[in-house]
């Protein structure tokens, strides 16, 4: 399937839907009253089996049953998104989503009588702080903010909800606001849904701004990682010159910096009141539910919910563009170039050929961008995408430049597939092979709880009806090669938006100063009376289930010997084999460099691009790659076109062609990617200085190929080690039905004689360095600062295991956590905030204490000092370890390992010295531990730890002074980190 990683930007999945007044045939929808007299919609052939009821009140109830796990993937979305917060008020939505895990006049609270006093007082302050427009006033009002604020905390209970959530067993407590909606999400254990439902329905009763301007604080802080995204800056400039009349062009989610701080508590409170209402939101539960009881639950909990008219504001229709617009933005980051066109919204019948042409430009194997720009190696790399909104949507191109290209160029190569397409210049077979690539994703999205989940999601935002959704590609089936052509001479001309991504200093950058606030108060150890009273209640008992791996891993082999274990596959017939070679980048780095090549070549009988258009056709995905330990060659798809798939494969694997220019191409692109890639400051924080952290100079990370030795090796030797792969010891492991046919098939292709294969090369061994006394820092042109202690602990003893993931649920990880409500919720120090102790991956290696903050640079002293304390004494809250040791046992019940994901997971066991499931020894553990038992653990793992200090952020702004305190300050040379060549120039 097509890659797009722009999660945090856009919508979480593709909107495949297409909105008409006639119903699709195969999916025609009909009215049902279940055994309760609730009445439900159904359509006919719907895989995810979708029950939609609307209640009195207006509310939707989308409720489908996926009985593989004892867990309910739960979204509760509001039609309320950006698009409605008004203009003098920018960000407004997402602050409010931020606010509704705050608790009600309910919960969270000690005595909301007096609480409420305190909060009008602060309400009436910041409308008098908006409104101040002398800087000195403005500030003295602040401060009785900060003053009455921390009277309130005295009374408010910080994080209720989240212990209460938390305490179910909850997963992925978390919510998202974008232009249309704000969702919030759980995924709870199915014993658990009468105690969810009951803290949903009273949270969303009620709003109550309590601890307000911590908060503001931290949503100013994810304002800040906004300002330090390169592609966000982007991607913003695209949609201003897409909608300069819109709100999707005019303002932002994030909102614009004055709005955030000079929010209106007042005016939050109106957005609430208009649109979180049921007849504007929807209760959204996909999972191991028994329906008739599941409604009459939610009917219970919701229905009281009294409905009102619900008007959502309408914009001005944008005039088309008469030529296209271009921009520019600035960062640290490497350059590339996006060329998006505005298309109409969601639901129309535009998305359907949109979304076509968009996976006929790129699907990651056999599109035009793919086969001519990524696969000739014409760009660095390039691809597509679309989002579709419910009053426009858009397709965007995007590329980034090879060494010594302009952006400019690669717009024009982008603009050459479109044109291929509008000249009807590509195979006749690609339309319906997309369809079928679309398909086949459907499939293993309907599998999971949380992909149909938010397929249902968009459908409810996008006021759209399910049976049109489904009938999409029933719909784009029917669109021939004609209609392609001449919808893309009608919409795709001069009328697009580039922008170009430019490294430099970006002037537009707000900084502000830190405020100052006082640190509020938490009450651990205290509890509202909504709280007692649903602890009080009981949950049906839900036992952890354990896998007996040696039963559950079949096991056969071929007529030649060669093991294949196997797990059939009980939902549909996808299958995934993977061949495995248990030797790796540790064993011979060249397999690594010899498995990426290999995806540029062709073969005795097929150019590169005619192979990776046969693998399309038939709907079959292949790979070769190498992990630190492990080579895995592979092949997916439909099981009835298994054979073809492995006959592609192995004719590949035994004809490679080796190509000069091809691997002269190859060998720039990996320089150019070395270069790019000190540019982003994920990669340099998370794995150069983590790796420089460990291991010091002699890393893995470092151990790599110059320039030179890239330009010594030949294309033939490459090829050659991939051939040989075979000769070396190997397994198969295959996930699918009929276990027969593919040992017949692995019989007939993948025929070796395995008393003649060789043992693998031995693995090299990277020895870790001790830890202590070492700030290694890292200067980037960003507004945040980043830090993590990192310190090595003991050799990996899997006695450990139990009392760590307590110990991680309490201290440092979620919402809820000790580290979490300190740095983030008493003293508003960061957007996020956690610490680990991780354990070794591998019997051998040692296990790690880490924390981590992303600040404001000018918060980072107060930062250091307050994660220094907690990382020394820690805290002791006994009702919140009673809360964690819930949360981690209930977890483990609900946990279900299945499918291939058995065999992987064994697979990981292995190499940690288990053959059995060791969640059973854990869950044991667990039940008899105490807080004496914590405060043990991290007085003998963590307390006291010698730590080296990571930090990256803007020289200018960091306070060296503060740093010094954690030991030697080292400003690091980036090339130093990777082991990359100053320059590393390319031919030509």
């Amino acid at each position: 399937m097509k890659k797009v990683l722009f999660s945090s930007i856009l919508s979480l999945l593709f909107l495949l839907s297409c909105k008409t007044n006639t119903e699709k045939e195969g999916y025609i929808s009909s009215s049902i009253k279940d055994a309760n007299g609730f009445t439900y919609e159904t359509v006919k052939n719907d895989p995810t089996g979708l029950r939609l009821y609307t209640l009195e009140n207006g509310l939707k109830v989308y409720l489908s049953k996926n009985a593989e796990e004892p867990k309910i993937q739960t979204l509760i979305a509001v039609r309320a998104g950006s698009k409605y917060d008004p203009a003098d008020n920018t960000g407004l939505a997402h602050y409010l989503e931020h606010m509704v895990f705050k608790g009600t006049d309910k919960i969270g609270t000690q005595d909301f009588e007096k609480e409420n006093v305190l909060l009008k007082e602060i309400s009436n302050l910041y409308e008098a702080h908006k409104k101040e427009k002398d800087i000195i006033k403005k500030k003295e009002i602040y401060k009785k903010i900060d003053s009455i604020s921390l009277k309130a905390s005295g009374i408010a209970i910080a994080n209720e909800y989240d212990k209460m959530v938390g305490s179910l067993g909850a997963e992925g407590t978390n919510a998202f606001t974008s232009n249309e909606q704000t969702v919030y999400v759980n995924k709870i254990p199915s014993n658990e849904l009468d105690k969810w439902l009951s803290v949903e329905s009273e949270r969303f009763k009620t709003l109550v701004l309590r601890l307000f301007h911590t908060e503001l604080e931290a949503v100013y802080e994810e304002f800040n990682r906004g300002q330090d995204s390169d592609s966000r800056k982007q991607y913003y400039a695209v949609l201003e010159g897409l909608y300069p009349n819109h709100p999707y062009g005019t303002q932002t989610t994030l909102g614009k910096s004055e709005h955030l701080k000079n929010p209106s508590m007042e005016a939050i409170h109106a957005y609430f009141d208009a649109y979180y209402v049921p007849n504007n939101m929807a209760v959204i539960m996909v999972g191991d539910i028994d329906f008739e009881e599941t409604i009459k639950k939610v009917n219970s909990a919701f229905g009281t919910y009294k409905n009102k008219e619900v008007i959502h504001p309408t914009f001005p229709e944008e005039i088309s563009l008469a030529a296209s617009v271009k921009k520019e933005v600035y960062g640290p980051t490497a350059e590339s170039v996006y060329v998006a066109f505005r298309t109409k919204g969601k639901g129309d019948k535009q998305e359907v050929m949109v979304t076509l042409i968009d996976y006929m430009l790129a699907n990651s194997s056999a599109g035009l961008i793919d086969l001519n720009l990524n696969q000739k190696q014409m760009v660095q790399n390039a691809s597509s995408y679309t989002n579709f909104d419910n009053d426009y949507g858009f397709h965007l191109l995007y590329g980034m430049p090879k060494q010594g290209q302009t952006l400019d160029e690669v717009r024009d190569l982008l603009l050459e597939q479109v044109d291929k397409i509008k000249k009807g210049e590509f195979e006749d077979w690609l339309l319906g092979a997309v369809v079928n690539d679309l398909r086949l994703s459907k499939i293993k999205s309907f599998e999971k709880s949380s992909s149909t989940a938010y397929e249902y999601l968009d459908a409810f935002i996008g006021f759209q009806d399910w049976n049109s959704r489904l009938g999409m590609l029933d719909e784009m089936k029917k669109i021939t090669k004609e209609q392609v052509v001449a919808f893309a001479n009608e919409l795709y001309g001069d009328n697009y938006v580039e922008v170009h991504k430019i490294k430099g200093e970006d002037k537009n950058i707000v900084k502000v100063e830190n405020p100052g606030i006082t640190p509020i108060k938490l009450n651990r150890d205290k509890e509202s009376n909504f709280l007692k009273e649903f602890n009080a209640v009981s949950s049906p008992n839900l036992k952890p289930q354990y896998v007996d791996y040696k039963s559950a891993i079949k096991e056969t082999k071929t007529e030649n010997g060669l093991k294949v274990s196997y797990i059939e596959n009980p939902n549909n017939d996808i299958f995934n084999l993977s061949i495995i070679f248990d030797m790796g980048k540790d064993n011979d780095p060249m397999v690594s460099l010899a498995a990426g090549y290999l995806n540029y070549l062709g073969t005795d009988k097929f150019s590169p691009e005619e192979l990776k258009q046969e693998f399309y056709k038939i709907g079959i995905s292949y790979s070769v790659n190498a992990a630190d330990d492990k080579t895995y060659v592979g092949i997916s798809g439909l099981k009835e076109n298994l054979n073809a798939g492995l006959e592609l494969l192995e004719h590949l694997w035994a004809n490679a062609v080796p190509d000069q220019e091809s691997y002269d191409k190859y060998v720039d692109k990996i320089l150019k990617g070395r270069q790019d890639s000190k540019t982003q400051k994920g990669n340099i924080f998370w794995n150069g200085l983590m790796s420089y952290s460990k291991y010091g100079g002699n890393s893995r990370l470092r151990d790599i190929y110059s320039m030179s030795q890239l330009r010594t090796i030949t294309p033939k030797e490459l090829v050659e080690k991939v051939k040989m792969l075979k000769e070396y010891k190997q397994r198969i492991f295959y996930y699918g039905k009929d276990i027969d046919n593919a040992i017949a098939s692995l019989n007939k292709n993948h025929a070796i004689d395995v008393s003649a294969l060789k043992e693998f090369p031995e693995r090299k061994k990277y020895v870790e360095n001790e830890t202590g006394g070492n700030v290694y820092f890292v200067d980037y042109d960003m507004v945040q600062s980043e830090m993590l202690l990192l310190a090595k602990g003991a050799e990996f003893d899997a006695k450990k295991m139990a009392v760590s993931r307590l110990f991680n649920t309490y201290f440092g990880s979620g919402l809820s956590s000790i580290v979490f409500q300190e740095i983030r919720e008493s003293k508003s120090l960061a957007y996020s905030a956690f610490s680990r102790y991780s354990n070794a991956r591998e019997k051998g290696n040692s296990d790690y204490i880490m924390a981590y903050v992303g600040t404001q640079a000018n918060k980072l002293p107060e930062a250091v000092d307050a994660m220094m304390e907690l990382m020394t004494n820690m805290p002791e809250a006994e009702e919140q370890f009673n809360h964690a040791k819930e949360a981690t046992l209930k977890k483990i019940a609900a946990q279900r390992i299945t499918k291939s994901n058995i065999f992987w997971t064994y697979e990981s066991l292995k190499k940690r010295g288990y053959d059995n499931d060791n969640r059973e020894d854990m869950y044991n553990a667990i039940k008899d531990m105490k807080l004496s038992d914590l405060k043990t653990f991290f007085n003998s793992n963590i307390k006291g730890e010698n730590y080296n200090v990571m930090v990256i952020g803007n020289k200018k702004d960091i306070d060296f002074k503060a740093l010094k305190k954690l030991g030697k300050v080292q400003e690091m040379d980036i090339d130093e980190l990777f082991n990359y060549e100053k320059s590393a120039p390319v031919k030509g």
